[in-house]
């Protein structure tokens, strides 16, 4: 059988609604309420009484739309983000919480009379708009002397509408009161017409929506924010998982290792994914064939997730293939990658596990530094190796990796792994779990087919870090 790496990689509601959602339909029910009396309310005639209370009914048509579009926003709640590199929970901001009161308005009342150019106004509409009490009501000309700049071909056009083709008026627009503040108004009018059909005054209600329009600017402001940070966790992934597949075997297929010789290994492997995270995390895999005819076996994790941490993971690979490949043992390899890790500008810390197999002898040299030794299977038992002593790569300077040797006989199996394959377990359950796959491994024709075993028991489970496993079987 030809010596082959094959890997596959998997790929990557709300809160109970049932009390919002019977808001909603209350408040529908009620909206349609309200119209069908207002529809049925007298619209012709020149009663103040009748149009006041018909304004009222449009305004509490408004109110109940608001209220409705507010159940809506908290139903459905913000769109989901995932974390970014080190603001897993900040990343989440809720929306600022109006103030209370925020969706009950100031509504004042006012009647222009075109024939006297007299104005007369509700006491409210006066404190809408910051008007002195004892001061004369302003006239139609003098009105957006108040208003916005920006907003006052607004307000024209719609009082030329009402006043010219007795349409009604329905809109919005901002004022600046005398004491400076910024007030928006909207405005709900209609013609009142003479006797002869001529249109002798305009009237309307005036409605301080200030606060409610600020709330929904705060919220939209919130959800553009949220958006941004979702774009930029989808882009971060999207690059750290194009670093990681760029650098690591392949995850789907198999990766022919071009052997001189006698072809000794079957290998395979599998990486697992974070199922609380969305970001990639430093664990890594691999097996490379090196210049004098032996095999490289290497797993690790650098701490952390991301494309920083994609990248350190791959340099630090990098780094033990051309170490590997000039020669360099595995203890030896192990106190150079610290002094890399050591000298980086971020610190971090790793683990990982570095092997030599030399096929003449079924020799198998290995060094790890804080990481799960080895599992070898032999003949339907198991046993973890012996470790020698190694630190976490970048916990101390100068740190000193000894190095171990075991012999291998065709048939065995050879486990390295990751801390997440086994998750919510002690590093002891963990290889205990492992090692409890012993009998079904024996007499297993491949490597692939022992990887399958490992994730019928553990590829479903919930974990909180990526993971990966490697499995070599000695062929001869």
């Amino acid at each position: 059988m030809p010596s082959h790496l094959s890997a596959d990689h998997p790929a990557a509601q709300p809160p109970g609604r049932g009390s919002v959602d019977a808001l909603i339909s209350q408040t529908r029910r009620l909206k349609g309420d309200v119209d069908a009396v207002r529809r049925d309310a007298p619209s012709d005639g020149l009663d103040p009484q009748e149009r006041w209370q018909r304004a009222l009914y449009d305004l509490a048509l408004h109110q109940l739309s608001d209220l409705d579009g507010h159940l809506a926003q908290l139903r459905d709640g913000p769109p989901p983000v995932p974390p970014v590199p080190g603001a897993h929970s900040a990343a989440r901001t809720a929306p600022p919480t109006p103030r209370r009161g925020s969706l009950l308005s100031r509504v004042g009342s006012a009647e222009w009379n075109l024939l006297t150019d007299e104005a007369s106004w509700s006491g409210e509409l006066y404190q809408i708009l910051g008007r002195d009490h004892t001061s004369p009501p302003l006239t139609l000309d003098e009105l957006p002397s108040l208003v916005l700049d920006e907003d006052r071909p607004r307000l024209t056009g719609m009082v030329t509408d009402c006043l010219v083709d007795a349409k009604r008026i329905d809109g919005e627009f901002r004022v600046l009161r005398p004491d400076g503040e910024e007030r928006t108004v909207h405005m709900m009018g209609e013609p009142v017409l003479a006797a002869d059909g001529s249109t002798a005054s305009m009237w309307a209600v005036l409605r301080d929506v200030s606060e409610l329009r600020r709330s929904e600017r705060a919220v939209s402001e919130t959800r553009d924010s949220l958006q941004r940070q979702r774009q930029r966790a989808q882009s971060e992934h999207r690059l750290a998982l194009e670093l990681q597949e760029a650098v690591l075997p392949p995850w789907r297929g198999s990766l022919r290792l071009p052997h001189q010789g006698t072809e000794t290994l079957d290998l395979a492997a599998h990486y697992l994914p974070s199922s609380a995270s969305a970001l990639i995390g430093g664990d890594w895999y691999d097996a490379l064939e090196l210049a004098d005819g032996e095999t490289l076996l290497s797993v690790g994790d650098l701490t952390g997730h991301g494309v920083a941490v994609a990248s350190g993971m791959a340099t630090l690979l990098g780094a033990v293939r051309g170490m590997a490949m000039a020669g360099t043992q595995p203890g030896q390899l192990m106190s150079l990658l610290n002094q890399l890790l050591d000298a980086t500008v971020q610190p971090a810390l790793g683990s990982a596990v570095c092997c030599r197999y030399r096929p003449e002898t079924r020799t198998l040299v290995w060094a790890q530094a804080g990481h799960p030794a080895p599992l070898l299977f032999r003949s339907g038992t198991g046993r973890r190796l012996n470790s020698p002593d190694g630190v976490l790569l970048g916990a101390t300077s100068g740190a000193v990796y000894a190095q171990a040797e075991e012999t291998l006989e065709p048939g065995d199996l050879l486990l390295l792994h990751t801390d997440g394959l086994v998750p919510g377990r002690s590093s002891t359950a963990a290889v205990n779990r492992l090692l409890d796959l012993a009998p079904r491994f024996d007499g297993v024709r491949t490597a692939q087919d022992c990887v399958r075993m490992v994730m019928e028991e553990f590829g479903e489970t919930e974990r909180e870090d990526d993971a990966c496993v490697l499995i070599a079987k000695v062929t001869s």
